[in-house]
This record gives structure tokens, sequence and C-alpha cells, in this order.
């Protein structure tokens, strides 16, 4: 396997197969709507090895079956139980914790649809609402912020939590589009109330989530992802492995100028030199013939 002379002094490959994988999926899996280099030959020897494989995603505007029909269409077959996201976690969480709260979502309609289905009540009458959920929302206007505010400030009746704390949702080229992180701001500042929890990553409740059922070692595990701020800080505070993959938001600038503390396990350029270069061979692996 060769790398770039650019990020020659930073990378850092596993030389074994963990006991699972979790992928964090836009900017690691695929970009947009077409797969990463690797990505697909690398997921198919994990399953091949009948290695667990979960995929995690902090975006909740979409439910996990839309997921699964993306990764379907783009040459990796999926079952929804290996899907995990933050409709997942916001709708269990609120289940375990909550189960009889007025809800008022800043949020699109995957996430509404996830909990009227999971029996919630929804609202956006202030004087009836228990919690605000902010969350990635691209119809967010002043109508939400003022229900929000006068729920959380004038009744002083609910509180707030989000659906996941990024800030931004790269899209391929180079742009992007605000998260859940600007709603979240905007009704902090207005009301001075803190969110109390966040359930996507780097959340351990989601990591808890995307483990479920699978009779595994959470440090012999391994999160992949291209954020170090989610993705490899929810596996630093898990004791778990991570992997930073160089083809989503990290740049070898930013993995130089980490600290031991939060420097993850491997740093690759593709997602498929998680598959040890032993493995390379053996397969007849080329970077040329994915």
């Amino acid at each position: 396997m060769s790398s770039d002379t650019s990020t020659a002094d930073i990378l850092s490959v596993p030389t074994d197969f963990a006991q699972a994988y979790v992928f964090d999926l836009d900017g690691t899996i695929y970009l947009g709507d077409q797969l990463l280099p690797g990505a697909k030959r690398m997921i198919e020897e994990l399953r091949r090895r009948r290695i667990p494989v979960r995929f995690l995603s902090n975006n909740p505007t979409k439910d996990p079956e839309q997921y699964v029909e993306k990764l379907t269409k783009l040459g990796l077959p999926t079952d929804i139980e290996d899907i995990c996201n933050t409709v997942v976690t916001t709708t269990r969480w609120l289940k375990e914790n909550h189960p009889n709260a007025k809800l008022f979502p800043v949020a699109e309609e995957p996430l509404k649809r996830a909990l009227r289905k999971a029996g919630f009540t929804l609202t956006d009458d202030p004087s009836e609402i228990d919690i605000v959920i902010a969350s990635y929302d691209r119809t967010f206007d002043y109508h939400k912020l003022q229900v929000a505010f006068d729920a959380m400030w004038f009744y002083k009746r609910a509180f707030l939590i989000q659906t996941n704390p990024d800030h931004f949702c790269p899209f391929p080229g180079g742009r992007g589009e605000p998260d859940c992180a600007a709603v979240v701001a905007a009704i902090e500042a207005c009301t001075q109330m803190k969110s109390q929890v966040n359930l996507g990553k780097p959340s351990p409740i989601m990591l808890a989530e995307a483990l479920q059922g699978l009779d595994v070692e959470v440090s012999r595990c391994v999160m992949v992802g291209d954020r170090l701020q989610t993705d490899i800080q929810m596996a630093l505070d898990t004791n778990m492995g991570s992997a930073c993959v160089l083809t989503g938001e990290a740049t070898p600038d930013d993995i130089r100028a980490l600290d031991d503390a939060h420097h993850p396990t491997y740093v690759l350029d593709r997602v498929d030199q998680l598959i040890p270069a032993s493995a390379w061979r053996e397969l007849g692996w080329t970077e040329d013939n994915d």
C-alpha cells in the first residue's frame, strides 16, 4: 500500500483485525452519492470474515430505512439492525427516560415521524411543551425559535435536548450546511438555558446503541470516522480503538496539531487501509484495483 508523501508522517495502520467495526457514513464510507475508494471491498471483506459491522450517523434528517436504501443503491446491501443514527437514539432515550413528555421537535420529518410512531405527543403550544428537541432542521425559522423561547423562558416548564453537536454538515466540493449546533446556539442564546443532553456522537449513548446485542469488548472494537470532535472523541471517551480517515473533515494538519491524549489509534489515507497489509497481500489488493 502506498501513501501520499504529504501524509506519510502521520499515517498509522492496523496490523490485525478488530472484534467489530463501527463506521461513520458521510465522509467515511461515502461522500454525497459516491462510495469512497476501497469502501465496498473493505466492508465485503469484513462481512466475509463474519466480523460485525455497524454504521452510525449524527444526521437526523434520514431515518434508518433511508440509510439502508442508500447503502443498498451504492452496492452495500445492509440490514436495518446495522444502522444507528440520532433518530434512533433520540427516540429510544426519550422512551426510556421521559415516556409521557409532550415534545416540540425543532426537526425535520424523519425524527417527527419516529417520535409519533413511538407514541409521543408533538405540540407547538408553549404552555404544554415538556421538552424542546433541537436538531438539524433546514426549516428552522423565527416562529420555531419563539415557541421554544416561550416554552422554556416564559412558561418555565420545558428543557432543551439536542440530537447531535455538529456545527455543519459537509458536502462534496468543500461546501457545507449549518447543522444542529446552530439551532442549539440560537435557543440557548435567547433562553440562557443550556441543552441538558446530546444524543449523538460523541455521546456514549450512541456507542451503546450501536454495539447492542454484540458479544464484543469495547476496547477491542474500532470506531472509524472523519471527525475528530465526534467520531474520534467518542472512541477516546469509551476506551475504544479509533481510526481517522482523511477523506472527510479532518486534515493532516488537524492530526499534527493533536496532543497524545486526543490522537486516534490509527490515521488512514483511505478506509480500506483498516484491512491489515498482510490481508491486502493475500487478497492481491492494490490501490488501483479497488
